[in-house]
């Protein structure tokens, strides 16, 4: 199975064109197998190109520990390089061939919109629309009663730690807890997990920890469900951006800074969230279908 590797702000996926492959795999197993960091290729998840009948290509997306997520803003820029590069310019329709610079993509959570930025003939940078953030707790999904929608100050204690959760969705769950100090010092790895595998997510959720530095600027950590802590996320970086922008934190345009690299977030507190930020390939290699 041939596939190629992409990162955005650090966060990595394998992409597999499926088109072509029309491999015949339990996508979980081959996932965990080929995104182990040590026995595998290493990444953060796997996706898959497949033909759409809504959108221009359809976008299934793994995560590292074999479930399937419902979206990923970082992946659908890693997608929408490898669709362009290398899906879009023999596989789709005439229509989408000419709008060269933007495509659709179907996912779990709906089409998402992706434009692309060109150095030569190659995408450098992309950006997403995410679409409406949600918060109903039905929604994200999340157990939890309260009399104010959205939620932005949901008291957790994790650990010892006094927490305080905004709970937004952007096409999958997100918990962001904002500090007055430094985002390096966060016990991420202990408190991240009980709080992703918490009982009031049935479906589990990403947790994000963030500071304001600026009406600009946050600086931010990720613990990303089904992965652990990752480099960047790019939805989790637009939940940030939403909650930060109702807590009057922030203003419209707001640059977030995790460990892999900053992504841009932009929002007018109704309409859809937008992320922008760079994106590369790093290899191309064969998966083994027996491997000793």
């Amino acid at each position: 199975m041939k596939f190629s590797k992409l990162q955005a702000t650090g966060n990595d996926f394998i992409l597999v064109d499926d088109l072509v492959e029309r491999t015949k795999a339990d996508w979980g197993e081959l996932t965990r197998a080929i995104c182990d960091r040590h026995f595998g290729v290493g990444a953060d998840g796997l996706m898959l190109a497949q033909n759409s009948t809504s959108a221009d290509l359809r976008m299934r997306l793994f995560n590292s520990d074999g479930s399937e997520a419902e979206v990923s803003g970082n992946g659908l820029r890693c997608f929408a390089k490898y669709a362009m590069e290398r899906v879009l310019t023999v596989r789709v329709s005439s229509r989408a061939k000419e709008s060269s610079r933007s495509l659709s993509v179907e996912t779990l959570s709906g089409i998402r919109q992706v434009t692309v930025y060109m150095s030569g003939n190659k995408v450098n940078r992309a950006e997403v629309n995410m679409g409406l953030p949600r918060f109903r707790p039905q929604h994200i999904p999340a157990k939890v009663e309260v009399d104010i929608i959205p939620v932005l100050d949901y008291p957790l204690v994790m650990n010892g730690k006094k927490l305080t959760l905004a709970i937004v969705s952007m096409g999958n769950p997100h918990a962001v807890s904002f500090l007055s100090r430094p985002v390096a010092g966060f016990p991420l790895a202990s408190i991240g997990p009980k709080v992703e595998r918490h009982p009031m997510f049935p479906e589990k959720i990403n947790f994000e920890i963030a500071r304001i530095l600026s009406r600009e600027e946050i600086e931010a950590r990720v613990w990303e469900r089904g992965v652990g802590e990752t480099l960047a996320c790019g939805s989790g970086a637009c939940a940030i951006a939403v909650a930060a922008q109702l807590l009057d934190y922030v203003d419209g345009q707001v640059d977030i800074i995790l460990k892999g690299g900053t992504l841009a977030v932009s929002w007018n507190r109704a309409g859809e969230v937008l992320l922008n930020g760079p994106v590369e390939e790093v290899f191309t290699g064969e998966w083994l279908e027996e491997r000793t």
